[in-house]
């Protein structure tokens, strides 16, 4: 037996922890299962419920079309693992190997794979915050929670942050037939996701189908009667709004807090790893015990000049944590990297919204199919001269073709004419993104260095 094959032989027996029971973290369970791991296998969960689906609980779970407890994930396979439920890992150390949880028990590992994920951030008064009526929408819980509220015909809901899930919540009201306010910090909904010109499209689509859409305001305070129900919400411009429900959608903070102490690169960014998902420790140096998956991780992406991309994707999530999982029981050479190309899909309004690539390092774009006036479009984003980018509103027919687009780093502005005329002579155009100080519902993308021995990119010249 060769020293590789004795190496992933010992790789595929041991005893791995899982923290994080989520669909990464489930997903990963069932790779390693799937490639001979005939070890011990525990999986660790804050919530107590097994891995369930986060997407439908902005969309049917509010409608009423899906129950929050029917979002369990199908199982791709038998997993044969020890399930922690309803307990928080508090602690790690390095050292021993071992991950210590809320109550006080010590978990031993050989290898360790931390998927704990993102939470919602808070409203940050504590008092408003435990208003009856104020929201966040993470949870299953918080969704059931939410649904029965909206099931009871509030007067007014309030929205504070018009990102993708602020609109999906926004658009669910709206279908319920509820009067909607929403509260923007920036000019536009999903300004920060997809710039201003995108944007002004989200505007139009909130404001004609209803929604009181309020932005370049910040909600300053939220106010309730004397017993302890929402009532009515303060904003920055001066103005006041009476509503029985808000809806906190702020964005997330990743969950590892836990890992302080731990020598581990963690921050509220996420967890910096290694393209093969072997997490950094505090001076850059790889750990090869210890993985990590999901939105919890930080990779860095060939095709977006090795800059760290911290994804909140549900594609993203499956594709890691099966990287992740094949690397914890594969010895080097056959170890592979995680060059998934972010892809991420909403739903508002009645609007397929779908994208690819890293929208928000565009510094160009060009309308490349239909019209913004239509509502059905493909906008392409460009960087530094290639394709980096690209979102469809009602044309995810035509995603593919810019998905293999930016694989190639083809250049910008696409050389080839349009099928649809009306976009024939348009010229590339600042995409309009806001300053870096404003929150971005997106993918957030932190620059590092890159080293340009490891450039796997071919890079293809603009033609003349």
């Amino acid at each position: 037996m060769s020293a590789e094959t004795e190496t992933a032989a010992l790789r595929r027996k041991g005893r791995i922890v899982v923290v994080g029971a989520s669909l990464a973290g489930l997903r990963a369970a069932e790779t390693l299962r799937a490639e001979g791991f005939t070890g011990s296998l525990t999986i660790v969960g804050d919530e107590r419920y097994e891995p369930y689906d986060r997407p439908p609980l902005s969309k049917q779970v509010l409608l009423g079309r899906v129950r929050a407890e029917g979002t369990a994930l199908p199982r791709r396979r038998d997993v044969d693992a020890t399930w922690r439920l309803g307990v928080t890992a508090a602690g790690l150390d390095r050292e021993a190997g071992r991950v210590r949880l809320d109550s006080g028990e010590d978990l031993a590992y050989d290898r360790l794979l931390i998927a704990t994920g993102a939470r919602s951030r808070p409203w940050f008064h504590p008092d408003q915050a435990a208003l009856d009526g104020v929201f966040l929408l993470r949870t299953r819980d918080d969704a059931a929670r939410l649904y029965r509220k909206l099931a009871a015909r509030p007067r007014r809901v309030l929205v504070v942050g018009a990102g993708f899930a602020g609109s999906e919540v926004a658009s669910a009201c709206r279908e319920l037939g509820l009067e909607v306010t929403v509260a923007e910090r920036g000019p536009a909904p999903l300004v920060g996701a997809l710039g201003g010109v995108v944007a002004s499209v989200a505007t139009r689509l909130h404001r004609r189908n209803g929604v009181d859409l309020r932005c370049g305001v910040t909600v300053t305070g939220l106010e309730g009667d004397l017993a302890g129900r929402l009532r009515r919400a303060h904003l920055s411009d001066g103005s006041s709004v009476d509503v029985d429900v808000a809806l906190i959608s702020l964005g997330a903070t990743r969950n590892t807090e836990w890992l302080a102490g731990s020598g581990v690169a963690a921050g509220p960014r996420g967890i910096a790893c290694d393209a093969g998902c072997r997490v950094f420790d505090v001076n850059g140096i790889v750990i090869d015990d210890i993985y990590a998956a999901g939105d919890v991780a930080r990779s860095p992406h060939p095709l977006f000049g090795y800059q760290f991309l911290s994804l909140e994707h549900w594609g993203n999530a499956v594709e890691q944590a099966g990287i992740a999982a094949h690397n914890m029981v594969s010895a080097g050479p056959d170890r592979r990297p995680h060059l998934w190309l972010p892809r991420f899909w909403s739903c508002a309004f009645g609007v397929n919204i779908k994208s690819a690539g890293v929208p928000t390092l565009g510094d160009r774009m060009v309308i490349a199919q239909g019209a913004l006036a239509d509502d059905r479009f493909v906008a392409v984003y460009g960087y530094r001269g290639r394709v980096i980018a690209a979102v469809s509103f009602n044309g995810g027919r035509w995603l593919g073709f810019y998905e293999e687009q930016i694989e190639a780093a083809a250049p910008f502005p696409p050389p080839y004419r349009s099928v649809d005329r009306r976009t024939e002579g348009q010229e590339p155009v600042d995409p309009g993104f806001p300053p870096p100080g404003l929150p971005s519902h997106s993918a957030t993308v932190t620059l590092t260095g890159h080293s340009p021995d490891e450039r796997r990119v071919e890079f293809v010249a603009p033609r003349a």
